[in-house]
């Protein structure tokens, strides 16, 4: 019986429908992951019989019997209850629903043979979950056929990619161009509103669909963790997260929180910005803890903390960064430009926050600590001078932001 070993990002289907914005919508996510039914099909069965729209959740008292419709059967959890990544789970597939220690934030995921499929991890959430509710198939039950054919990474033959659907986007918007072109003729226009018409029906989508928002609301958010070692974090371990959210993948955000023992730095905002941030933050932070053990016996306080200091303050800026897009190109691109990037960093780290509250239930507050009394500047100097000769490679980062 596997314990989750292992996330791996799903959102159930939710892009390729055509669905776009932020929400809460781990009720209708959960559901198609386990069932394999289109995620437009759970979300109007959800909205008919809620009465409203499934997007910001949806009560159990709706979703509970929908679920043993389908030929799922809830099963007994263990008593006190478990924490999610303690609970043994069946093999197969699994409709799980975790709640909080105080049962004010509850969540639907669903586990495959140990893997959480889903958009957020609550096994890393800075508190704990615990298995409330447990529904697995009866025989005959709707289930996920790329699970049971044991491909998970298996597309439904009618699913579109999130590439795909934005370009059958943007030429509806171009064929509604033509047809709403008073310059057209007759038989230009119509002949716009029959393509128009087809294209809609084949992909099942409405006009509302064109009239939403450009590429920054069909971006797919996430949150993911990095823990370091001790209960505290440090202050050159903070300041290496600012870098290289500032300066590398200004897409993304950070904040800090503890688990238990354990420190967390959570990096949140575009999925794959947050997996590449996360990447290069654990290379630097475990490259600079080793140099200052190395040479001062240490990193967390003493001269070794002052060493890593002085090496992320030393390490590149945007501008020494060869092929990372940033607000300050200087003479590489005009001020429109810079203002158009400047202003899409802005949107979307307004949306990841607005994502992160809606999602994970997350409300940021700033807080400030004492800074060190003890400082070495000979070890800071050393560190400087290793963090300016640092070459920085940032994993698949984008040459430009478009």
């Amino acid at each position: 019986m596997p314990r989750i070993g292992k996330f791996r990002w799903d959102d159930g289907g939710r892009s390729t429908c055509g669905f776009v914005g932020l929400t809460g919508d781990c009720v209708t996510r959960s559901i198609s992951i386990a069932t394999g039914i289109a995620y437009r099909d759970v979300y109007q069965v959800l909205m008919n019989r809620y009465g409203d729209t499934p997007r910001n959740g949806v009560p159990r008292s709706i979703y509970a019997p929908y679920i043993e419709e389908l030929g799922w059967q809830e099963q007994g959890v263990s008593s006190p209850a478990l924490p999610i990544e303690a609970h043994d789970f069946a093999s197969g597939i699994s409709l799980v629903l975790v709640q909080d220690q105080y049962g004010r934030k509850s969540h639907l995921c669903t586990i495959v043979d140990g893997v959480l499929h889903d958009t957020w991890n609550p096994c890393d959430d800075d508190s704990t979950f615990f298995v409330f509710k447990c529904w697995q198939p009866s025989p005959g039950a709707a289930t996920n056929q790329r699970f049971s054919s044991g491909d998970d990474e298996l597309r439904h033959s009618g699913d579109l990619t999130q590439a795909e659907f934005e370009k059958i986007i943007h030429r509806l918007r171009a064929i509604d161009n033509t047809a709403r072109n008073q310059a057209a003729t007759e038989g230009e226009r119509e002949n716009a509103l029959r393509m128009m018409q087809s294209l809609m029906l084949r992909h099942n989508l409405s006009r509302a669909d064109l009239e939403s928002q450009d590429g920054d609301d069909s971006t797919s958010y996430a949150r993911i963790a990095c823990p370091v070692n001790g209960s505290k974090s440090v202050a050159w371990e903070k300041e290496l997260a600012n870098y290289v959210t500032q300066h590398v993948f200004p897409m993304t955000q950070w904040y800090a929180g503890s688990k238990g023992h354990r420190t967390l730095f959570f990096f949140y905002g575009p999925h794959t910005d947050v997996q590449n941030a996360i990447q290069l933050f654990r290379e630097l932070l475990l490259t600079i803890a080793t140099a200052a053990k190395l040479l001062y016996g240490g990193y967390s306080r003493g001269s070794g903390a002052s060493y890593a200091e002085g090496y992320v303050r030393s390490l590149p800026k945007s501008t020494e960064l060869s092929g990372v897009a940033c607000d300050d190109l200087g003479s590489q691109i005009n001020s429109s430009e810079r203002s158009l990037i400047k202003q899409r960093f802005m949107v979307v780290h307004k949306r990841s926050t607005e994502w992160l509250a809606a999602e994970c239930g997350v409300q940021l507050v700033s807080t400030t600590r004492r800074l060190r009394d003890f400082r070495d500047p000979a070890a800071e100097l050393v560190g400087r001078k290793h963090g300016s000769e640092h070459k920085i490679d940032p994993p698949s980062a984008p040459k430009r932001l478009n």
